[in-house]
């Protein structure tokens, strides 16, 4: 079994990332960390903790980061609505979080296990950034990092320059990419397109008729609309699943290569922006591998395949 702890701003799309590692045959979630970022840390939890008590897992989920680490919190309640899960009013978990903080949890499992977890993370690298300040061998001790985040040469989905998690800590962003930890980068444009779920596919998975499909579609509705709304696209785009997607399965990545990877730390205009040296201009080694394009079709099947 491979080992994973996702690091997770739980809201509508993390839910259904959260949903395929658990469901997918060869992986082991042994913990979920969260922070702050598409909602308050302190709702991110609960809806975490829904998500595991819905697919009756025991794991355990530790807070972290409650605000970026120089900035003010910018959450993405305009996307996810009020609650993180398209406002459909889902029953608070049972299961409590636990006392440790989620910085402290990151690097005892790591030590505990060096080499043998990966780490996926959705949300902004807050939790992931505090561990590596608190034990810089963190980076050594992780397997691979696979990091939703990011917009690789192309507009970003909160400023014309940035994508979300990136911009709302981009001091965090730029400690974790410059950490040395082996880092897969997978951007908010692989959920684009052709990897977007139209109507009738979104029925579709409704139709498997399980409790996790009803959910996972339902709690994107909101997410939906603002999708269309907003950035013109024709369905759902799910950045996190397409994320994880690659995360559980490699062969996914239609397109990947090693780059070096910076992150502005500008006040306005560039803040959050991926620059992406992808012709090698600054003769700086590369620090991260960049996916560009993953099978859409592959992807969605492996979303049917888990929810299932």
């Amino acid at each position: 079994m491979r080992r994973f702890i996702i690091d997770t701003d739980t809201a509508s799309d993390d839910a259904v990332a959260m949903m395929m590692a658990l469901r997918y045959p060869d992986v082991q979630v042994d913990a979920v960390t969260v922070v702050a970022g598409n909602v308050a840390m302190e709702q991110a939890s609960i809806n975490a903790r829904y998500v595991l008590e819905l697919l009756d897992e025991k794991m355990p989920v530790y807070e972290g980061c409650a605000s970026p680490m120089l900035r003010s919190l910018e959450i993405a309640d305009w996307f996810h609505g009020k609650d993180g899960m398209g406002n459909q009013h889902y029953p608070a978990p049972q299961m409590l979080a636990q006392a440790e903080h989620a910085a402290n949890a990151l690097v005892r499992y790591f030590s505990e296990s060096p080499g043998d977890i990966s780490l996926v993370t959705l949300g902004p690298l807050t939790n992931i950034a505090t561990a590596l300040m608190l034990e810089p061998k963190l980076a050594e001790w992780v397997k691979h990092c696979y990091i939703m985040g990011g917009a690789a040469n192309i507009e970003g989905n909160v400023t014309p320059a940035a994508e979300y998690n990136m911009w709302v800590d981009p001091e965090a962003a730029y400690k974790v990419v410059h950490s040395g930890m082996p880092i897969t980068l997978l951007g908010w444009e692989l959920s684009r397109g052709s990897s977007t779920l139209s109507d009738d596919e979104i029925a579709d998975i409704k139709s498997i008729g399980t409790q996790a499909a009803h959910v996972a579609m339902d709690c994107n509705a909101h997410a939906l609309k603002a999708v269309r709304e907003i950035q013109g696209e024709a369905g759902l785009a799910l950045a996190d699943p397409c994320a994880m997607a690659v995360a559980l399965d490699p062969s996914i990545a239609t397109s990947i290569s090693d780059h070096y990877v910076d992150i502005s730390l500008d006040a306005d205009l560039t803040r959050g922006m991926t620059v992406v040296d992808k012709l090698h201009v600054t003769g700086k080694p590369a620090n991260a591998s960049v996916c560009y394009s993953i099978d859409a079709a592959q992807w969605k099947a492996l979303l049917k395949q888990t929810l299932s």
